[in-house]
């Protein structure tokens, strides 16, 4: 069946490999719900979905099962995974032959080649951006109908109909960036949502240019020194580095999710935090916390602090397992922020 699947349905060969955890060529229910829950359908929901798409009544779902469901629903969509197939193996070429070729090229030719890269890459996170604002759109207006249709109304009246939500498509130029890490700061929109970055192709493709266009307008970081540093006597010589790993317990992860907020806002307003950022690892419910403390005084003086010992004292109930906390002392003269 795979080599037979149509222009725009052997996504889901991809779909199924990055959804089967366990490697075993089929989806059960619990790999099906991780992936393709959405937090608006409920579990009751999925699993009818499930069943519904499980034709062949195994209680697992393979690949033919998933196109042959999703082919009847896909619509323009279908012509839209054909041309993002295609586009993935255009663009996977061009830059295979940038690789190689970029080196010996003239400083002219150079200089085509990376504004054709970053144009590629500017037209990608228009794409983008719009199919963000597509599905937020989607979302918002799926649960404004799901909340009139569950209250109960006056008597007499119906529910309130949902206010329409229009879809605000940014231009071609949009100047949004995306962010090149995972790292959430408290204050992103996806941090209450439980936003997560798939490892679809589309990033991949974006995340590739990216690493591509500061390759080769040489911006790698480097972090050693290329000479021995001499420290002044009375300079702030080391910065202090933690890393928190927590393992929530999966039913409370929402009230997990209000106690860290309220830590890493109190922890970066407090003397001596230079940074704190937060990732969530796709499909589990595991956070990484990452601290920057001036240095190891400050970091020993904030775990005095009552919203510290809070925080400590909430986890007890949240985690699945202790906290493994990482420390480490790295030269302040590494200490760059680049807002960029």
């Amino acid at each position: 069946m795979a080599a037979e699947l149509g222009a725009g349905l052997r996504i889901f060969r991809d779909i199924l490999r990055r959804a089967d955890k366990n490697d075993d060529g089929k989806l059960s229910f619990d790999e099906f719900k991780a992936y393709f829950a959405d937090g608006i359908l409920s579990g009751e929901e999925l699993h009818e979905l499930f069943h519904t798409i499980d034709t062949h009544n195994t209680d697992n779902l393979d690949t033919e099962e998933l196109c042959e469901y999703f082919s009847q629903h896909l619509g323009e969509y279908e012509n839209v995974l054909s041309v993002l197939e295609d586009l993935n193996i255009t663009i996977l070429k061009a830059m295979d032959k940038t690789k190689k070729d970029y080196q010996e090229a003239s400083n002219l030719e150079q200089f085509v080649t990376r504004f054709l890269l970053k144009e590629t890459l500017n037209q990608l996170q228009s794409l983008q951006t719009s199919l963000e604002c597509a599905m937020e759109t989607t979302e918002e207006q799926t649960r404004q109908e799901r909340s009139a249709n569950c209250s109960d109304g006056h008597e007499g009246q119906g529910p309130t109909k949902p206010e329409v939500l229009s879809v605000q498509w940014p231009g071609k130029r949009s100047a949004r960036r995306l962010q090149r890490n995972n790292s959430l700061s408290p204050n992103s929109p996806h941090f209450n949502t439980g936003w997560t970055e798939e490892d679809s192709q589309w990033m991949t493709q974006i995340n590739r240019l990216q690493k591509l266009i500061d390759r080769l307008e040489k911006k790698d970081l480097k972090l050693e020194p290329f000479e021995e540093e001499v420290l002044e006597e009375n300079a702030r010589s080391h910065i202090m580095i933690v890393q928190r790993q927590m393992s929530v317990v999966e039913e409370e992860i929402e009230e997990f999710r209000l106690a860290l907020k309220q830590y890493v806002e109190s922890a970066s307003a407090q003397g001596g935090c230079l940074h704190v950022s937060i990732q969530k690892l796709p499909n589990d419910s595991r956070f990484i916390v990452y601290e920057f403390w001036e240095n190891s005084n400050a970091w020993n003086s904030h775990l005095q602090t009552n919203y510290s010992k809070t925080f400590q004292r909430s986890n007890v109930d949240f985690l699945e397992t202790p906290e493994l906390i990482t420390t480490m002392l790295v030269p302040a003269s590494w200490w760059v922020l680049n807002n960029n």
